[in-house]
């Protein structure tokens, strides 16, 4: 297949290499990486199996390489494609742009035993900033506002530098965790409060994501085992919890995608809080922290050996609380591991 590439992790999965100006042409055995001056040396260096090239013009660049050869039709994928970027590439003429929707995706969906270690190892040391993060609630958590609490989180996170984020933090407390993507208030975090945490890190670029919700007292933990003294919020988190555990122990290699989103669903329904479970119970993910394959009640994927995805399931009651658990597993001989 013929395709063209600008997603920056897409380039560095077709090449090893990638960077914020660049272009990917894949056409028959011939490859070409694009990209200006700036980048020459590092493109030289790092760039694997494709001719680089250098040149102001990207898209003119490409479209003399596409001139050049006899292909007819070139895939690409609509989702990052600018109009700019698009009508430039329709210069070339003769040659029928084809749109392919997840085009990168679908080649990255299954990993390799390398991405899987670098995915397990992402995990791992999310999990301990999580633990990190921890001690600092504990500790001088109390009293501080969300915004402080997320700015914290990305400090833990990073660790001084060292890891770039996989996105930016969630910091959620009491009603605000209603709300499954908060963006942080100044509603101050007090003793006994409901406190939702959802973070990642990315590890050699591939990334983790992981979400505990807990009770911010003296003993404050990210474990899964949690008691609240409210009773409505207890029953919430349990049917949230048993829904978590459900879905990775149930999960098999030949399901359909939406078969797994079911194992999860079907269970916050019974407990009586269907209608507040108001997203997928999961996603892929890679060097994008969202990627295929998408654990949803719609999808058809069939699920298989070698993918990652989430187990995130959530109850969410306005005005009032929001529980969410997510861990990254991965299908390994026919099963879900947690990473």
């Amino acid at each position: 297949m013929n395709f063209i590439l600008n997603n920056e992790n897409a380039i560095y999965y077709a090449c090893g290499y990638s960077c914020d100006n660049a272009l990917y042409l894949s056409l028959g055995s011939e490859a070409y990486f694009i990209t200006d001056s700036r980048y020459r040396l590092d493109a030289m260096a790092g760039v694997k199996g494709a001719e680089v090239l250098i040149d102001s013009d990207l898209y003119g660049c490409a479209v003399k390489c596409l001139k050049k050869t006899a292909i007819k039709k070139l895939h690409f994928d609509p989702k990052e494609w600018s109009v700019y970027g698009f009508e430039s590439l329709q210069k070339a003429k003769g040659i029928t742009l084809v749109p392919r929707l997840d085009l990168s995706h679908r080649q990255r969906i299954i990993k390799s035993e390398r991405e899987l270690k670098l995915l397990k190892e992402a995990a791992i040391r999310g999990k301990k900033a999580f633990n990190r993060f921890a001690n600092y609630l504990r500790e001088e958590g109390i009293g501080k506002r969300e915004e402080q609490l997320g700015a914290m989180a990305e400090q833990v996170l990073i660790k001084e530098g060292k890891y770039a984020l996989s996105f930016d933090p969630i910091v959620a407390v009491g009603a605000n965790a209603a709300k499954p993507h908060a963006m942080p208030t100044k509603r101050r975090l007090k003793r006994g409060d409901l406190l939702l945490v959802d973070a990642g890190i990315k590890y050699k670029r591939y990334c983790s994501d992981r979400t505990r919700t807990v009770v911010a007292d003296e003993a404050l933990h990210f474990g899964i085992s949690q008691h609240f003294s409210h009773k409505k919020i207890q029953k919430a988190y349990d049917a949230v919890h048993k829904a978590h555990d459900h879905a990775i122990a149930k999960a098999r290699s030949g399901m359909r995608a939406k078969q797994v989103d079911a194992l999860a669903r079907d269970l916050i329904t019974k407990a009586g809080f269907g209608e507040y479970f108001v997203h997928s119970t999961g996603h892929g993910v890679g060097l994008d922290i969202h990627e295929m394959p998408y654990i949803s009640a719609n999808s058809k994927t069939r699920i298989e050996d070698g993918m990652v995805y989430t187990i995130e399931p959530g109850i969410y009651i306005p005005d009032a609380f929001g529980i969410r658990i997510e861990d990254m597993v991965a299908m390994v001989e026919g099963r879900a591991v947690v990473l």
